[in-house]
C-alpha cells in the first residue's frame, strides 16, 4: 500500500509513525513550508495519547522532553480554588500526562520519522493542493486551514470565530503549587492558564507555558497561531490577577515573544472518507484548545487509522471510530468542556466564596470531571483495560 500523508504537523507524523509500526512502509509526508522548524509554545498530552506514543516507541524520548504534569487546578479570577484533581500517574493512570513544548514535540517525531522511514520520507516545499494523489491513500493531516477538506467541502467558508482571543506565550519564571501543576484561572469568558513545560533550572525556575483569553470586538487571520502582538494590548484586563500562588501580569510582562490566535473550530463533519481519501486530526475535527484534547485526539486518530489499515478493514473503519468521539468533544469544548465549572462559579458567587462545596456541590464538580473523561477517551479505568491499537 502507497500512502501519501499531506502535513508534517503532529498528527501527520504520528501518522507515518504509526502505519510503519502496523507494517505499512510506503509512506510520503509532504509539507509545505521549505523546513520543518520547531514552532509554537506549549501543549498538553493525555494519557491516552501518551500510551500510544508509548506503543509505538517513543515512551523514552517523550519523557526527555516532557514535564510529567501531577495536577489539574481551577480557581476563580481571585485566586479562589474551585476544582483540583491529580493527573497522569498520580491519577492511576498507566502512562503520564506531559506536558511539553510543542515545537520539541514536532521534531521528536519528524526524527523518528526519518530515521525509521528514511529521509526521503518527508518531503518539504511539496504542499498537497487538493484531493488528487499519486497512491492508494490520501491521508489529509494539513490542519483547520486544510486544503483536501476545502476540496471536499468547497461551500463551508472559513473556520467559525466565537468572539474570544488568546494569547500565547511562555516565561522563566518560579514553579508553582506542585511544581507540575496545570492551572486554569477566570470566568465563563476571560481565563489563564499556565504550565510547566520544562524542568528547573540552576536558578530553580522553569518554562512556564500560559494562555490569557478574553472576548475582542474583530478577530485576526484565522488560525494562524504565530501572529505577534504586543501585551499591552491585553494586560491591562489582567492587572489585578495577583494570587498567592501566581503574579499573572508578572508572567506576562516577562514573556519573549506574545502570539494571538482567535477562538475557531470546525463544524463537525457528517463524513470524512471519500473513496481513497480521508481526514485526520485538525482537518477533520478541529476544536477549541479547551481539555487539552487537539494533539492527543490526532494521535489517537492515527493510531486507530493504521491499525484499520493492516487488518483490512480500511479507512471507512477509522471513521466509524473516530468521527462519532471527535464529533462529541468538538460539542462539549464549545460549551467549555470541564472549565465549566468558572462559568459556574461566577454565575453562582460572582464576588467569590469562602465555602466552594456551598457554590458547586462535590458531586457536581465530580460529576463534571468524570463526564468529560469519558467523552474524551481518557477515563482512567478504561483506558487501562482498553485493548490496545497494536497489530
Amino acid at each position: 500500500m502507497r500512502v501519501t500523508i499531506a502535513g508534517g504537523g503532529i498528527g501527520g507524523l504520528a501518522t507515518a509513525l504509526s502505519l510503519h509500526a502496523a507494517g505499512i512502509t510506503d509512506v510520503v509526508v509532504h509539507e509545505a513550508v521549505p523546513s520543518i522548524r520547531p514552532l509554537g509554545v506549549g501543549i498538553n498530552l493525555l494519557p491516552h495519547a501518551v500510551r500510544e506514543l508509548t506503543e509505538i516507541g517513543l515512551a523514552g524520548p517523550l519523557a526527555g522532553i516532557g514535564v510529567p504534569t501531577a495536577e489539574l487546578a481551577y480557581f476563580n479570577a481571585f485566586g479562589q480554588e474551585i476544582w483540583a484533581e491529580p493527573r497522569g500517574l498520580d491519577a492511576g493512570y498507566h502512562w503520564p500526562q506531559y506536558s511539553v513544548p510543542r515545537g520539541a514535540l514536532q521534531m521528536l517525531l519528524l526524527e523518528a520519522v526519518v530515521d525509521r522511514l528514511g529521509a526521503g520520507a518527508v518531503r518539504t516545499s511539496s504542499p498537497v493542493r487538493g484531493a488528487g494523489h499519486d497512491g492508494d491513500l490520501l491521508i489529509a493531516a494539513d490542519g483547520i486551514r486544510s486544503t483536501v477538506r476545502a476540496a471536499l467541502y468547497p461551500d463551508e467558508g472559513p473556520p467559525p470565530w466565537n468572539g474570544l482571543v488568546l494569547w500565547r506565550g511562555t516565561t522563566r519564571g518560579r514553579p508553582f503549587r506542585t511544581g507540575r501543576s496545570m492551572i486554569m484561572a477566570g470566568d465563563g469568558e476571560q481565563k489563564f492558564v499556565a504550565y510547566p513545560i520544562s524542568a528547573p533550572d540552576r536558578n530553580g525556575d522553569v518554562l512556564i507555558n500560559w494562555i490569557a483569553e478574553r472576548p475582542a470586538e474583530e478577530a485576526a487571520s484565522r488560525g494562524d497561531w504565530n501572529r505577534r502582538v504586543d501585551p499591552a494590548t491585553f494586560l491591562p484586563h489582567f492587572a489585578d490577577w495577583r494570587f498567592d500562588w501566581l503574579d499573572v501580569p508578572g508572567v506576562i510582562e516577562a514573556a519573549g515573544e506574545v502570539f494571538e490566535y482567535p477562538m475557531v473550530d470546525r463544524d463537525p463533519l457528517p463524513r470524512w472518507t471519500f473513496g481513497d481519501v480521508t481526514l485526520l486530526g485538525d482537518a477533520a475535527h478541529a476544536m477549541y484548545p479547551i481539555g487539552s484534547n487537539g494533539a492527543s485526539q490526532a494521535i489517537l486518530d492515527a493510531r486507530v487509522l493504521a491499525h484499520a489499515l493492516a487488518t483490512g478493514r480500511g479507512a471507512e473503519a477509522y471513521e466509524a471510530e473516530r468521527r462519532p468521539p471527535t464529533t462529541a468533544i468538538a460539542l462539549a469544548n464549545r460549551k467549555m468542556g470541564p472549565e465549566v465549572v468558572m462559568r459556574l462559579a461566577r454565575e453562582r458567587a460572582p464576588e467569590g466564596f469562602t465555602d466552594v462545596d456551598a457554590v458547586i456541590p462535590l458531586a457536581e464538580r465530580t460529576e463534571i470531571a468524570a463526564a468529560y473523561k469519558k467523552t474524551a477517551g481518557f477515563d482512567p479505568a478504561l483506558l487501562n483495560e482498553r485493548a490496545s491499537w497494536s497489530v
